[in-house]
């Protein structure tokens, strides 16, 4: 079997990491499904889905080390050729990808102890976001 719904989000344009375990978790239980997979993405291109413990300090180290990486007043050619100042966006969003996979079991998803399902939002303006939560199962 195999199902389809949506998590909407609004972002402020800032770099923002929000909990979305709560909702796929509404998701997973109110499903038909025992046990499967749940796949997770997002359409755009500077967004991302990761898995991470949402907890204050690590939402500091996050962005701390993905600035390391890839900062955002960088010379991007993506910038010189849209001029949207938003090339830093793409690159951290492409690192971490638009999808991602959590099985779950008895309707109930397999994640760790502190293991979080978050959505990334990387631009710098305003955005809704819709994640697309596809069930797999039996």
């Amino acid at each position: 079997m195999i199902t389809l719904s949506f998590i909407d989000v609004r972002t402020s344009g800032k770099e923002e990491i929000v909990d979305l375990t709560a909702r796929v978790r509404e998701i997973v239980a109110a499903s038909a499904m025992n046990d499967g997979r749940a796949l997770l993405f997002v359409s755009g291109s500077t967004g991302a889905l990761s898995t991470i413990e949402y907890e204050p300090g690590l939402l500091q180290d996050l962005p701390r080390l993905l600035e390391a990486l890839i900062p955002r007043k960088g010379p991007y050619r993506h910038d010189q050729t849209w001029h949207d100042g938003n090339g830093h966006s793409h690159l951290r969003a492409t690192l971490l990808g638009p999808s991602l996979a959590v099985p779950f079991a008895d309707r109930r998803l397999l994640l760790g102890t502190w293991q979080q399902i978050v959505f990334l939002e990387f631009d710098n303006k305003p955005r809704q976001r819709r994640i697309a939560v596809q069930l797999m199962g039996e």
